[in-house]
């Protein structure tokens, strides 16, 4: 329910978003163009009024001064591309009262189309303005004249058509881009929630996990405790393994929030320690060294191989830690009588740290989970050896902020190798 209610939040985001830039996007693009059809509006409106406008004489009345009787557009020399050649246009010409005394126009129009239009001039009472008449726009401009004024009009239905086409192709455009972006956004929001939601679950099931490890020891310490007070009158010598049971599992306790607060630091702050180049091998045979009793404790045959003089950059104590780490899974999860070997080898640019034992080995399923926290893949077995699950994860984490990687690999019933791989320049000590 969360994480559907946060990829809704992304969606929602998003959209309004990507809403509000396409909005503004298309507000810019229009007003631009409003101005510039408006402009040339104008422009044209202003140079039909500025020009002669010859024309074929329709037989209602005496012409506009100068109108040069029976002269035609072509005796005026080349057309402009403002004349009314592109825009129907016309002028109309009246005395002081408001009559009409005369019209001129390259087209040949209806009378009545000259009387509505000064009509529609008239009652706007403007020197400029805009009308619809019979289903066109049209706007106008007067210039006064010795007797009256004259009317200049210009049809603009097309120059409206551009600008209103351009509001549906905004509209179309932007309903196409919208629900583009929703599924768009929809499958993203998806994937960048993933890795969130794997965390969260990573996260709850880490809590839940050391819950249930705190649990036990502290069940028992209580159990103990409740023993202790229960004879309150004997001696602590006679309660002594009460005492130590409360004792061990309070180690137990200690150790464990002792590796959660190094985990933590590892993985919140990458604690900030003193990186320098190494001899890693024989850091490896010290840790060799300090197990090598309780390999023989358990009866397991063991050999070596470790290429001397090998160093790389890093925390040697660090590398020290991930190496008796792998070893002691080793020597705890060998099958009795069993075999362990450790190697340690140039690979190319790179060293490579081997840790394999022979036993029951790991199922394939869980060789990609065997890193994460508190898992285990026998659980009863693990409980038994006193683990907590969380070793390899510790280890990982070491591995991974020394830029290298590890990884295992096992056969069932036989063995199981542990592999880390750490780089390195060509430097030898």
């Amino acid at each position: 329910m969360i994480f559907r209610k946060l990829r809704t939040r992304f969606l929602i985001v998003n959209l309004v978003t990507i809403s509000i830039i396409m909005l503004a996007a298309f507000a810019a693009i229009y007003i631009f163009t409003y101005r510039n059809v408006q402009s040339d509006i104008y422009m044209s409106l202003h140079r039909i009024a500025g020009m002669q406008q010859p024309g074929p004489d329709d037989g209602h009345g005496p012409r506009g001064p100068g109108s040069g009787g029976g002269s035609s557009p072509m005796d005026k020399g080349p057309i402009d591309p403002y004349q009314p050649e592109r825009s129907v246009s016309f002028k109309v010409e009246t005395d002081a009262s408001g009559q009409m005394t005369g019209k001129e126009s390259v087209f040949t129009m209806d009378d009545e189309l000259y009387t509505n239009a000064l009509k529609e001039a008239r009652g706007i009472g403007q020197d400029t303005g805009r009308f619809t008449l019979d289903g066109s726009r049209w706007i106008y401009m007067t210039k006064a004249t010795g007797s009256g004024k004259q009317f200049i009009f210009m049809d603009i239905t097309s120059q409206q058509r551009i600008l209103t086409n351009l509001i549906y192709t905004f509209a179309a455009v932007g309903l196409l881009t919208l629900v583009i972006l929703y599924f768009t956004s929809r499958y993203f929001a998806g994937r960048s929630i993933a890795p969130v939601r794997e965390a969260f679950e990573k996260q709850k099931q880490f809590i839940a996990d050391a819950s249930h490890e705190l649990k036990t020891p502290l069940t028992i310490i209580n159990t103990n405790a409740d023993v202790l007070l229960a004879n309150s009158e004997d001696t602590i010598r006679n309660q002594a393994k009460w005492l130590q049971y409360i004792k061990s599992e309070t180690e137990r306790m200690t150790r464990l929030t002792g590796d959660l607060l190094y985990l933590t630091e590892m993985d919140d702050a990458r604690t900030e320690m003193l990186h320098s180049r190494f001899n890693i091998s024989e850091a490896v045979e010290n840790i060799i060294l300090t197990m090598e009793a309780v390999i023989f404790e358990k009866n397991l045959a063991f050999d070596y191989d470790i290429q001397p003089g090998l160093t790389v950059p890093g925390n040697s104590e660090q590398v020290k830690q991930v190496a008796m780490i792998l070893l002691d899974n080793a020597v705890k999860y060998a099958n009795p009588k069993g075999a362990v070997h450790i190697s340690l080898h140039k690979l190319n640019s790179d060293v490579l740290l081997s840790v394999s034992n022979t036993g029951e080995g790991i199922a394939a399923e869980h060789l990609t989970r065997i890193f994460d926290r508190f898992y285990r893949a026998d659980t009863s077995r693990a409980r038994k050896q006193g683990g907590y699950g969380l070793g390899l994860a510790i280890a990982k984490s070491i591995v991974e902020q020394h830029k290298g990687r590890i990884y295992a690999k096992s056969v069932a019933g036989e063995s199981t190798t542990f592999y880390v791989q750490l780089p390195s320049g060509n430097h030898r000590l």
